[in-house]
């Protein structure tokens, strides 16, 4: 296929590679997975700094220079004109959200194509600046054309996807591939393992409380963030620091590697700021059940409740203990609840399935748009 007669994709985030968080691994999935199908285009912001263009993994990345962050979004001028320079021949924009900048960008270039947006979670905690930016959200999502959500979840907690819901459709995130498993490891202590940034909303400090009361296992933290420090010295007021591993700044062979030695992922969020916990996945490829919370957005859709898992109320520490406990006492569930989990993310939760859906999407705003 020639090139000219491909999609034209512009794909819109706040960061892109190598920033390492969830949306921006998604985008970047999109990006280089679709490339062969696809003609498309990355614009995204620099943390800070000038602005640059690049080809990365077969990709055109246009960096748009960046004043700094403030409440962690960029503060860039550049971006609303790149915005409009790029968009001008594109068949699709695909947006990630929640994007302030990128909404606005939208509004002032006068863009007329499709617009496909990817509804990664609701603003929770900054609830001042939600106020002022709500009118343009609304505006958003009235204009976009398709809006995509990686859970049902998503969707029916979302007071404002809720009133688009006809235009929502449910796309799942994915892994690369399902992994082979190593033999079910029967031993004692268990491993329990935590990935994830170090910040309030992960609820670690509830995890270090509930481990407080779980005998027989083992617990490693993976990550780093504003909190390790107090974390850190939880755990020694805890007397479990023998028991608990504090790692950060592994590569990602050796993240896989702590996936692929544990018993248990511990996924223990306490608000809808986690809005899907990708790791759960990741585990759930390699084998390995979860213990999630039951929060109001698509976490429990993902591993479910004694099907691959333990779901617990979030912020209950002894639910999630005695969730613990059942993992450490019943070996036979944890091998169950883990092969049910490996079968769970080959049915429900590849890559591929995921770029086949939204090229399916692409293709159909083509189509309409003429």
């Amino acid at each position: 296929m020639e090139n000219n007669k491909k999609i034209k994709v512009l794909q819109v985030n706040k960061l892109y590679a190598p920033v390492n968080g969830g949306i921006e691994r998604v985008a970047q999935q999109l990006a280089e997975g679709l490339r062969d199908r696809t003609d498309t285009k990355v614009l995204v912001c620099q943390q800070k700094g000038k602005g640059k263009t690049e080809w990365l993994n077969g990709v055109e990345v246009h960096r748009a220079s960046s004043l700094g962050t403030f409440f962690s979004m960029p503060v860039s001028f550049a971006f609303l004109r790149e915005f409009r320079r790029l968009s001008r021949d594109r068949d699709v924009v695909q947006m990630h959200l929640p994007f302030p900048l990128g909404d606005l960008a939208c509004l002032l270039s006068g863009y007329r194509g499709s617009v496909v947006l990817w509804w990664h979670s609701d603003i929770v905690r900054q609830k001042k600046l939600m106020r002022l930016y709500k009118p343009l959200m609304q505006w958003m999502l009235q204009r976009a054309d398709v809006i995509i959500a990686a859970t049902q979840g998503h969707i029916d907690h979302s007071p404002y996807l809720r009133p688009f819901a006809a235009k929502c459709v449910v796309i799942p995130f994915g892994v690369s591939r399902v992994e082979e498993p190593l033999p079910f490891r029967n031993q004692l202590p268990v491993r329990f393992l935590f990935l994830g940034r170090l910040v309030s909303y992960k609820g670690c400090d509830v995890l270090l409380q509930a481990f407080h009361k779980v005998e027989q296992a083992e617990l490693t933290l993976v990550g780093d963030g504003v909190l390790r420090e107090e974390l850190e010295a939880q755990a020694q007021q805890l007397h479990i620091e023998d028991r608990v591993r504090f790692l950060h700044g592994l590569s990602d062979s050796q993240v896989q590697e702590q996936l692929q030695q544990c018993d248990v992922l511990v996924l223990p969020s306490v608000t809808q700021a986690e809005a899907f916990g990708l790791v759960q996945i990741e585990a759930m490829a390699w084998g390995k059940p979860v213990i999630n919370t039951r929060l109001p957005s698509g976490v429990p859709y993902v591993s479910l409740d004694r099907v691959t898992g333990l779901t617990v109320e979030p912020r209950n520490v002894d639910a999630l203990a005695q969730a613990m406990r059942e993992m450490v006492e019943k070996p036979e569930l944890r091998k169950q609840w883990g092969e049910n989990a490996r079968k769970r993310v080959e049915e429900n939760y590849l890559e591929s399935i995921m770029l086949d859906q939204v090229y399916q999407i692409y293709q159909n705003e083509k189509k309409r748009k003429g």
